[in-house]
């Protein structure tokens, strides 16, 4: 608990606005009930309402088809707290509650809008790196750390505050590794690291991602803006005016049993040896392969290591910052196709990232 809340910045903007910031939790039926309660109370704020339904451990789930924060039907019973409280963000954790999810309001609509772990991952960044930068308490040589599919938002906020970016492979034990990395060859202080599964760890006192501390520097972030009057989707409306809006996406080809693992080694096959000119109307520029630890650039021919671990990964660079990732999942039958584009409104994104998905699995 110490250690979480060494995390907090502004412990006084959290007291100023206790009384006037409403959260709605839910733990899922998970473990993240008493460790999220107990330090948001310790930190001050007083309307912390948790889902009755949902507050106790349980691990036959009862209410929910499907106990995860990305899934839209977890969060009937928050979303219907919500409006009744009339909440400014809602929060559920995962059950091991290392993940977060988070809806917040529009007031211009009054509706709770969903955010992906790449939109809240984005505004703790870049209120840690804003307000460490203010207040004289970044350390030397700082770095942010994401992995190859969260949001290029990341690069654009860390050049902005003058940190460097360290990517790593999907998965947070490659963020943990960078942590122990940094100490062990003093090259950088880690500041923050995020994944776009809904994963982030704020401080080193862990080597994991963990919704406790996510749920309190967002809740942080969300009393920051009150004091001014704004939501987190205000916030977020801002940070895309600022740095572009980015959107990514995800999707997911299943195949079964042992003729399913034989297509996913040959749909592999097959993207590796016969790139892609051409993406959802973007021309591929490179493409980094990471089994075989090369960057091919296909404008200039020239051909470089990717500089990380050995793994079935294929990463594309298009022009206008947009890119796709193809790779089989670690735990289960499919291939996992991630996709990422920067537009000039929130429609223009959504339009470049639907082209970007049908072509890049149908091109599969």
């Amino acid at each position: 608990m110490e250690q979480l809340k060494k995390q907090s910045i502004h412990p006084e903007l959290i007291r100023k606005a206790a009384k006037d910031i409403r959260i709605v939790y839910t733990p899922l039926h998970g473990t993240g009930n008493l460790p999220v309660r107990r330090v948001l109370k310790e930190l001050g704020f007083e309307h912390v309402y948790v889902v009755k339904e949902q507050e106790l451990p349980d691990g036959t789930f009862p209410t929910v088809a499907y106990p995860n924060p990305e899934d839209e039907k977890a969060w009937t019973l928050a979303l219907k707290l919500a409006k009744e409280v009339d909440a400014d963000i809602v929060l559920a954790t995962d059950p091991d509650a290392d993940r977060l999810g988070v809806y917040a309001k529009d007031t211009k609509t009054g509706e709770y809008v969903s955010f992906t772990g790449n939109m809240s991952g984005m505004l703790i960044a870049e209120y840690i790196l804003r307000e460490r930068t203010k207040t004289g308490t970044m350390p030397e040589r700082p770095a942010l750390v994401e992995t190859i599919v969260t949001t290029d938002m990341a690069k654009a906020i860390a050049a902005d505050y003058h940190t460097t970016l360290i990517e790593v492979l999907t998965g947070f034990k490659y963020i943990g590794e960078q942590i122990r990395l940094f100490e062990q060859e003093h090259t950088y202080h880690y500041v923050f690291g995020l994944e776009e599964s809904y994963g982030c760890l704020a401080g080193t006192y862990a080597r994991d991602k963990d919704a406790c501390v996510a749920v309190m520097m967002l809740c942080e972030v969300a009393a920051y803006y009150k004091l001014q009057g704004q939501t987190l989707w205000d916030a977020m409306l801002a940070m895309y005016e600022t740095y572009g809006y980015y959107k990514e996406g995800l999707a997911t080809l299943t195949l079964k049993g042992i003729d399913g693992a034989k297509q996913i080694q040959e749909k592999m096959h097959a993207a590796r040896n016969n790139p892609p000119k051409m993406l959802g109307g973007l021309r591929v520029l490179a493409v980094r392969d990471y089994k075989e630890d090369v960057r091919t650039d296909l404008i200039s021919g020239e051909k470089t290591p990717t500089g990380l671990p050995q793994s079935n990964v294929l990463y594309y660079e298009l022009e206008n910052n947009a890119w796709c990732c193809v790779r089989p999942s670690g735990t289960e039958p499919k291939i996992k196709y991630y996709f990422g584009v920067k537009g000039t409104s929130l429609e223009d994104a959504a339009k470049k990232l639907e082209a970007l998905k049908q072509d890049m699995v149908k091109e599969d």
